[in-house]
C-alpha cells in the first residue's frame, strides 16, 4: 500500500507534468471508484477545467481545479500514469482523463479499492474524507499533549493506535515499525502506558522517518511502485521491517516477526523490550 512518502512522490511527479493542463473528456470504466457524486456529475464538473495544483494530506491526493477539487485515495494498488491519448487502454485502467494537448492521466488499480470524491474546494477541510483524519507528524499541532490526550484511554497496542489515521495520519505499517524501533518501544505495549518522553520520541521519529523516506522517494515493497517509473529507495534504509531473522543494526539480536491486530510486525526483542 502506498503510504505518505509514496503519495508525496506521486504528487511531485504529477505536479511537474500536468499542472495547468485542461481536461477535455473523461472515461469512467469502473464507476464504484467515484463515490460521492454520479459519474455524469463527475464528468460534467471536471470537463473543460484547468488543473491548478496538486496537494496532499496524509495519504490523499487533492487535485485542485479551482472551484472544485478531486480527492483521490490510492488504497492498496492505485497508481497514476501519464500516456498519449493514442495508447490503448490497459486492463486495469479504470478512469482516464483526456487533456486538450493529447496527453492522458490514467488511474490504474488492480484491486479496484481506490476512491475519488469530488468536493467544492472551499469545503475540503470542512466536509470531506480529510476532515476525519488526525494531524500529520509535520503539523505543529501534533504535540505531546495532543497525542497523550488521544491515547490515554486506549488499552490497545501502541502500533495499532499509530496506524489509526484519525489519530495520526500518514503512518502506515512499514513506517510505524521503523518509528517504534527508533523510539525503543515494543509494538505490543499498551498505548495508555506510554510516557510523555516516549510520546515525544514517537513524534520526533515519525518526522525523521517520513522526511527521509520522502527524500528517497518512498518504499517499494511487493507490487507497489510510484507512477511514472519512480521507485522509492527507502527500502534500502529499513532497520526492522521485512528483516525477520536478520541481526538488529544496533545490538545484533535477531529481528522477530509477530502479528499485532492482524498486521505483520517486525521488532527487535532486545532494543524494544
Amino acid at each position: 500500500m502506498p503510504e505518505l512518502p509514496e503519495v508525496e512522490t506521486v504528487r511531485k511527479a504529477l505536479s511537474n507534468l500536468i499542472i495547468n493542463k485542461t481536461i477535455r473528456d473523461i472515461d469512467v470504466f469502473y464507476t464504484k471508484i467515484v463515490r460521492n457524486v454520479s459519474v455524469e456529475e463527475f464528468k460534467y464538473s471536471l470537463e473543460n477545467r484547468v488543473l491548478k495544483r496538486i496537494d496532499r494530506y496524509g495519504k490523499y491526493l487533492i487535485f485542485n481545479f479551482g472551484e472544485v477539487s478531486l480527492i483521490s485515495h490510492l488504497r492498496m494498488e492505485g497508481k497514476y500514469f501519464i500516456k498519449n491519448a493514442d495508447m490503448p487502454k490497459e486492463k486495469h485502467e479504470h478512469i482516464i482523463f483526456y487533456f486538450t494537448d493529447g496527453d492522458t492521466l490514467r488511474y490504474h488499480d488492480t484491486r479496484k479499492f481506490g476512491t475519488m470524491d469530488l468536493i467544492p474546494t472551499k469545503d475540503i477541510y470542512i466536509d470531506s474524507p480529510i476532515t476525519k483524519l488526525g494531524f500529520e507528524p509535520f503539523n505543529k499541532e501534533l504535540t505531546v499533549a495532543y497525542l497523550q490526550k488521544r491515547i490515554q484511554k486506549k488499552g490497545t497496542a501502541i502500533k495499532t493506535v499509530l496506524l489509526d489515521q484519525t489519530i495520526i495520519t500518514g503512518l502506515g505499517n512499514i513506517y510505524v515499525d521503523e518509528v517504534l524501533f527508533l523510539s525503543k518501544l515494543n509494538p505490543t505495549k499498551s498505548a495508555n502506558t506510554i510516557t510523555k518522553i516516549e510520546i515525544k520520541a514517537v513524534i520526533d521519529n515519525s518526522i525523521k522517518v517520513l522526511n527521509k523516506a520522502i527524500k528517497l522517494g518512498g518504499t517499494t515493497i511487493r507490487s507497489y511502485t510510484s507512477s511514472l517509473g519512480v521507485t522509492g529507495r527507502f527500502q534500502n534504509e529499513l532497520n526492522v521491517h521485512t528483516k525477520k531473522d536478520l541481526p538488529c543494526p544496533i545490538c545484533n539480536t535477531l529481528i522477530k516477526k509477530i502479528k499485532v491486530n492482524g498486521r505483520g510486525t517486525y521488532y527487535c526483542p532486545k532494543c524494544q523490550q
